[in-house]
C-alpha cells in the first residue's frame, strides 16, 4: 500500500492501533530499497491480517522522512498504538525482516493469554510451559476454587517471578493461618478487591508480629508492589513502609 502525506495519518497512524502497520521508506533511484521491497511484502503476505505493509516514497513526501529522522534508506519502521515501535536501516536478509516481522505479531500463546478462560491459559502453557503471565493467572484461578496444590506446582515453574513467588506464599499463608497475624484476612480481601493500599498497609503491619511467617508475609508485599509496577505511587510509598519494617 503506497502511502502519502495526505493519507499518513489514517493509514498508518490511526490504523497502527488496531494492528501494527510496517512502513518502509524508500525511493525508486535506491538499489538497496528495490531488493528489500520484495522481502517486506512477502512477510507482510505471510502474516495477513496480523500486520500491514505501507511504503513511502520519501522523494514525493519529503515532509514524512523528515518527520520520521530517515536519513538513510531503506528505512523501515513498524508502528504500534500510534508511535514507533521497532526499525531498521538498510537492506536486511530474509531472515532477519522475518524476526522482525515476527516480534511485531503476538505468539499462540499471547493471543490465548489474553484471552484468558481455563481452557486457553492451559493451552498456552502446553505450547509455552514457562509463560509466567499464563501460569499465574492459571494458578489464581485454582487457588480460587481451593485447588492450592495445582496451583503451587504451577507458580514453581516460573522460578524467580516475584508475582508469581508472592501468590504462592499467600496460598502458604492461607494454608496454615497464624493466631497472631489476625490482619491477614483483611489483608487478603483487600487485595481481592483491588484495594491495594489497604492491603499493603495490613500486610505490612503485620510484619513486627509474624515471627515464623514473616518471609511469607514479605514475599507477599514483594509479589504485589512488583505488579503495582515502579510508577504506582501507591507502591513507591509502600517499599519505603516495607523497608522501615525489615530493617
Amino acid at each position: 500500500m503506497e502511502v502519502t502525506e495526505s493519507n499518513f495519518q489514517s493509514a498508518v497512524i490511526e490504523r497502527s492501533h488496531e494492528l501494527p502497520v510496517v512502513v518502509d521508506f524508500w525511493a525508486q533511484w535506491c538499489g538497496p530499497c528495490r531488493a528489500l521491497g520484495p522481502v517486506l511484502e512477502r512477510a507482510a503476505w505471510q502474516r495477513a491480517g496480523k500486520v500491514e505493509l505501507a511504503k513511502v516514497d520519501v522523494d514525493a513526501n519529503q515532509a514524512l522522512a523528515r518527520t520520521y529522522q530517515v536519513q538513510g534508506i531503506p528505512a523501515v519502521k513498524a508502528f504500534g498504538d500510534g508511535r514507533v515501535l521497532a526499525e531498521f536501516v538498510g537492506a536486511q536478509p530474509p531472515a532477519a525482516v522475518e524476526r522482525f516481522f515476527d516480534s511485531l505479531v503476538p505468539s499462540e500463546a499471547e493471543g490465548l493469554v489474553a484471552k484468558g478462560d481455563e481452557e486457553s491459559l492451559r493451552r498456552a502453557l502446553e505450547l509455552e510451559p514457562g509463560r509466567a503471565d499464563a501460569s499465574l493467572a492459571l494458578a489464581r484461578r485454582l487457588r480460587a476454587r481451593g485447588e492450592n496444590d495445582e496451583a503451587l506446582a504451577l507458580l514453581q515453574r516460573v522460578p524467580g517471578n516475584f508475582a508469581a513467588d508472592g501468590l504462592a506464599a499467600r496460598i502458604e499463608l492461607e494454608r496454615t493461618p497464624s493466631a497472631d497475624l489476625p490482619e491477614l484476612p483483611a489483608a487478603f480481601e483487600a487485595l481481592d478487591a483491588g484495594e491495594h493500599q489497604r492491603a499493603l498497609d495490613l500486610l505490612i503491619g503485620a510484619l513486627p508480629s509474624a515471627d515464623g511467617a514473616r518471609d511469607e508475609v514479605r514475599r507477599v508485599v514483594v509479589g504485589v508492589l512488583d505488579e503495582l509496577g515502579v510508577a504506582s505511587p501507591v507502591a513507591r510509598e509502600a517499599r519505603r513502609k516495607l523497608a522501615s519494617a525489615l530493617y
